[in-house]
């Protein structure tokens, strides 16, 4: 399916639903709908589809429906190509959604022209950024996101250090540093500031069995060098304070800072979404029904942007907002829609469930106010 050329000046285009974001969340946003037959098109920033997906190449946990033991590359690639055989949904990649205002409106760039929408659903799954830490030497050539990390090793195969230090013991700071090693990549520790590593105990066991350190209750202190990163000192931390006398020096020529996300929320900010800060879920997120239609009618939000979660999570966050968009276009029966919904929300409540997840389970108690 394709549109018309259409001009600035024109008026905006009808759709049934406007998905923002092709990664774990938008991609099954979709795929949950388009069995409806509604028109959708989804939009995505990004050279290929499936957001964070395309730099997991590690295997997912779960269950069947969560794609467990598919490396995360792989689910992405099968989204988008079940995708891409509707005739009713269009994929719009290297596209920038610019606005989505209080009348409906929708403003996207797409291959070098300006179009403008006006859909009748619309799910916003933008994804999180990464959290930056200021210290002396953090502007040296050598101090990545982990993001960037992966982008370079295992989207397009460039190992980018030698020696890294690792900040940050969370899932994503383990997972990081296991495929470092997988790449050649000597990691010489993982700091973390809280007293527990805050990752999964069996990437924790898989770092720890290469040797590498996890020092909780430690930080970074500065980096040195002269045109690019040459040493990493590290300390103990006593109420987040360095301890005088603790401090670690490593030879190192990268430091990788996995200290968590933050939800990209400007589009739902934009749109007039009512949002809460609530720290369990990474930040400020809109608020939501349990199926994530925000207090703005027909606009939900799905995956990362409405909370910092893994992408399993996300996956069936996306399924859910998806399903209710099409129900509510009128293109699902009752009966189909109720079932579908339950199996989804029990999914959801068993990946939530155990002390791991009691963080989640108490963010989205407050974010499901509406």
């Amino acid at each position: 399916m394709s549109f018309p050329t259409l001009e600035p000046a024109v008026q905006p285009r009808e759709l049934d639903l406007l998905v923002v974001g092709g990664g774990p969340a938008g991609l099954c946003a979709a795929v949950e709908a388009a069995p409806s037959g509604v028109e959708i098109l989804v939009v995505d920033d990004g050279p290929r589809f499936g957001g964070q997906l395309v730099k997991q190449t590690h295997k997912f946990f779960g269950s069947k429906l969560q794609r467990a033991g598919v490396r995360g590359f792989i689910i992405g690639d099968d989204l988008h190509a079940e995708l891409t055989e509707r005739d009713n949904v269009t994929l719009w990649g290297d596209s920038t959604v610019l606005g989505i205002y209080p009348d409906g409106v929708v403003n996207v760039e797409h291959d070098g022209r300006y179009w403008k929408f006006e859909p009748r659903k619309i799910v916003v799954a933008a994804g999180a950024g990464e959290k930056a830490l200021a210290f002396p030497g953090s502007d040296l050539p050598g101090v990545y996101g982990a993001g960037a990390v992966q982008t370079l090793m295992n989207v397009h195969g460039v190992l980018p250090a030698e020696r890294l230090l690792m900040v940050g013991a969370g899932n994503i700071g383990l997972i990081v540093s296991y495929q470092l090693l997988q790449a050649g990549c000597e990691v010489v520790a993982i700091v973390e500031g809280l007293p527990l590593y805050g990752g999964y105990q069996v990437h924790a066991s898989k770092v720890r069995r290469a040797g590498v350190p996890i020092l909780c209750e430690h930080s970074i202190l500065r980096v040195e060098g002269r045109e690019k990163v040459e040493t990493a000192v590290v300390a103990e931390l006593d109420n987040w304070r360095p301890v005088t006398g603790t401090e670690r020096t490593y030879d190192c020529d990268a430091v990788c800072l996995a200290i968590g996300l933050a939800p990209q929320n400007t589009l739902l900010r934009m749109a007039g979404a009512e949002h809460g800060y609530i720290a369990e879920l990474g930040g400020w997120v809109a608020l939501r029904n349990d199926r994530g239609e925000t207090s703005v009618p027909g606009l939900y939000v799905a995956g990362d942007c409405g909370g910092i979660e893994e992408a399993s999570s996300a996956m069936i966050g996306g399924r859910i907002a998806g399903l209710d968009a099409a129900h509510h276009l009128g293109a699902l029966g009752g009966a189909d829609y109720q079932q579908r919904l339950e199996r989804l929300f029990a999914e959801l409540e068993s990946l939530r469930a155990g002390p791991v997840g009691e963080h989640i389970r108490a963010g989205m108690a407050k974010a499901v106010a509406l």
